[in-house]
């Protein structure tokens, strides 16, 4: 490991750094943040300040895509692993989380567009054979809102390396809904918002049953392929990425007893399925998004279904709904939401093991965000700082 970018995240972390294997010893030294001309001078400064300084605590790697006509930016700053310490890949490909739920919503709605699923049908006239009668209210909608009630299922483990140790588990679908349904309902469905994979899940399995297709299948003929979006794939559980990636590393407990950084780039992503295992780059991420917003995804009112939030409060915390049917309201800073020139911003944030992932816009388009940030706690309570500075940087902080 060169010296500098050891000294570097020692001094950060006071850790080690290993990866099942412990890694060998040596990280290069870190490499520039990187990024192309730009329209914009105040987006370059801000953008390239917030991803400057990497691989630290936080982060070791990030990758960045500004564009709309309020300024362009892409920039990469990072390693794309500590054992070579060669530069993060700005091409490379990446576990977005629960960006996956957009692509799942909106898949739902192109459904429904075609009439083959109603959004105020109950998801149990789709699925009668799993969704018990307790649960025989909750409507595709509010499957899709996270205002169905259903709770989430259970998983071995208690920590990050109890996790750890079962990252190979295979979970099917209907197993997790079943696991998830067995249980009493936290709330009456549409009476409150509590976000969780499950109604996803779902989804999924309801997009399978009318079509008599695979979910991936449906998201790659409905989404991928019309998009271009050929570097972006659902995995089904598979527990490797694809192609060139940026290593990702959590903070956890290591064998010898320390706390140190793990390669957790392979980590299999059944538990997530239709809620969360979509592989993308950000250039995709990118060009989705720019046609979501533009209504070249999803059309007219079902388009609106986006961008409305269900009137009820949050079951943990008493605020507002912050969740639409794909999207959510994103907000910084503990105020109200993100602006630009007063807009509002929607998008969606995801996380699996080392990787943090968001999509954001203007209802206008005239601003687009899209980053892949490596985080060492992608898991955590808190926004991750990197990912915090990103957003920042490109919208600001509301009034």
């Amino acid at each position: 490991m060169r010296t500098s970018t050891r000294s570097l995240l020692a001094a950060a972390l006071v850790l080690g750094v290993a990866a099942g294997p412990a890694l060998g010893p040596a990280v290069a030294a870190q490499p520039a943040a990187t990024a192309r001309p730009v329209r914009d001078a105040d987006l370059a400064k801000t953008m390239a300040a917030a991803i400057a300084g990497l691989p630290r605590a936080d982060a070791t790697a990030a990758l960045v895509r500004v564009d709309g006509t309020a300024g362009t930016w892409r920039g990469s700053s990072g390693v794309r692993d500590l054992e070579s310490g060669a530069p993060a890949d700005p091409a490379a490909r990446f576990r977005a989380g629960s960006v996956t739920k957009v692509f799942t919503a909106a898949t739902v709605l192109r459904l429904v567009a075609e009439r083959r699923i109603d959004l105020d049908r109950p998801a149990r006239a789709y699925l009668p054979d799993l969704i018990p009668a307790r649960y025989g209210g909750v409507t595709v909608r509010q499957l899709l809102n996270h205002t169905h009630g259903i709770p989430a299922p259970d998983f071995p483990g208690e920590t990050v390396e109890e996790w750890y140790e079962h990252r190979f588990d295979v979970h099917t679908p209907e197993e997790l809904v079943r696991s998830a349904t067995a249980k009493p309902r936290e709330f009456r469905p549409g009476t409150r918002q509590h976000y969780l994979n499950i109604g996803y899940t779902i989804a999924g399995l309801i997009v399978e049953r009318v079509t008599g297709d695979s979910y991936e299948r449906q998201v790659e003929r409905r989404i991928l392929r019309p998009l271009g979006l050929e570097d972006t794939y659902l995995p089904g559980g598979a527990a490797g990425i694809t192609g060139p990636y940026n290593h990702g590393y959590q903070t956890m407990r290591l064998g010898d007893g320390t706390t140190g950084l793990r390669d957790v780039s392979v980590w299999g992503t059944s538990d997530a399925w239709a809620a969360g295992d979509l592989v993308s780059t950000t250039a995709d991420l990118e060009r989705f998004t720019r046609a979501l917003f533009a209504g070249r995804v999803v059309r007219g009112p079902l388009l609106e279904e986006m961008f409305t939030l269900p009137e009820v409060t949050d079951l943990e915390t008493g605020a507002p709904a912050a969740y639409s049917v794909g999207l959510s309201m994103k907000r910084l800073g503990g105020r109200e939401v993100w602006r630009l020139g007063g807009r509002e911003v929607w998008g969606k944030t995801g996380g699996r093991w080392g990787y943090n992932a968001a999509i954001g816009s203007t209802r206008d388009g005239s601003r687009t965000l899209v980053y892949s940030v490596n985080s060492t706690d992608a898991k955590g309570q808190d926004t991750n700082p990197t990912a915090l500075r990103v957003m920042v940087a490109a919208y600001g902080l509301p009034d």
